[in-house]
C-alpha cells in the first residue's frame, strides 16, 4: 500500500488531496499542529493516521516525531500547509516574517530531512505546493512570496540532489484557489470574497494526483495551474 505524509489536509487544497487519496485506499499519514486537531483530522477520514507536529516551531518536530510511532515506509511527503500575512515591507514586523518563514519553507525542508532516508529507501515523491507568489512577487506580499521563492529553490536544490537516488521532486503553482486561506487574503486586501471566481481545490488536486500518479520513466518538475474562468 502506498504511504503519504500530508501537510495541510485540514482545508482546502490538502484536505482535497488528502480525500481523494484515502478514497482510492491509500495510506495517508495527516500531520496535525496539536492532539486536537490529530483527533479532529482522524474523525475526518476513519483509518487515517496522524502525526503531531507545530509547522510554526520546526526546530521542535524532531522532537515532537520521536515521542510517537512513525510510519513505517514513506512513498510520498506532500507539502500543502501554508499560512499568509499581507504587509508592506516597512510595515511587517519580524513576527511576520518569522511565522511565515517557519511555516512555508523552515518547516518543509526540516521534514523533509527527517523523512528522506525513508523516501530515498522506497524512491519516493516530494511534492511542493507552492503558489503564484513563488514565482512573481507584488506589493504587500513580500514576506510570503519571500517564503515561497524560498520553497522554490529548495526544491530545485532537492531535486538536483535526490534524483540519483530515484526520489522525485514537483513543484505546484496554483493561482488563486478557493480556500479559507484566499477568503482571509482578500480580507486582508479590503475585498469581498466569492468562492465561485477560483479555482477548486478538486482541480488543483486532480492536478496533484497526475503527478504523483505518473509512470517512474518520467517526472513532473513543475507545474503550473491557472484559473480557467
Amino acid at each position: 500500500m502506498t504511504t503519504h505524509v500530508i501537510t495541510g489536509a485540514g482545508s482546502g487544497i490538502g484536505a482535497a488531496v488528502a480525500r481523494r487519496l484515502h478514497a482510492r485506499g491509500d495510506d495517508v499519514v495527516l500531520l496535525a499542529r496539536d492532539a486536537g486537531r490529530a483527533k479532529e483530522l482522524a474523525a475526518r477520514l476513519p483509518g487515517a493516521r496522524t502525526l503531531v507536529g507545530d509547522l510554526a516551531a520546526p526546530d521542535r518536530l524532531s522532537w515532537a516525531f520521536s515521542h510517537q510511532p512513525m510510519p513505517e515506509r514513506v512513498d510520498t511527503l506532500l507539502h500543502i500547509a501554508g499560512v499568509v500575512d499581507l504587509g508592506r515591507v516597512g510595515d511587517l514586523g519580524v513576527r511576520a516574517w518569522h511565522s511565515q518563514l517557519n511555516a512555508n519553507l523552515i518547516a518543509p525542508a526540516e521534514l523533509t530531512r527527517l523523512f528522506l532516508p525513508q523516501l530515498r529507501l522506497d524512491k519516493g515523491h516530494v511534492l511542493f505546493v507552492n503558489s503564484g507568489a513563488g514565482l512573481n512577487a507584488h506589493a504587500e506580499w513580500g514576506a510570503y512570496a519571500a517564503s515561497k521563492h524560498g520553497l522554490k529553490a529548495l526544491a530545485d536544490s532537492l531535486r538536483a540532489e535526490e534524483h540519483q537516488n530515484g526520489v522525485r521532486v514537483t513543484s505546484v503553482y496554483p493561482g488563486r484557489t478557493a480556500s479559507p486561506m484566499q477568503e482571509k487574503v482578500h480580507s486582508q486586501e479590503g475585498k469581498a470574497y466569492d468562492p465561485a471566481k477560483f479555482i477548486d481545490p478538486e482541480s488543483v488536486a486532480t492536478t496533484i494526483l497526475m503527478a504523483l500518479d505518473l509512470p517512474r520513466d518520467a517526472e513532473v518538475n513543475d507545474l503550473t495551474v491557472r484559473p480557467g474562468r
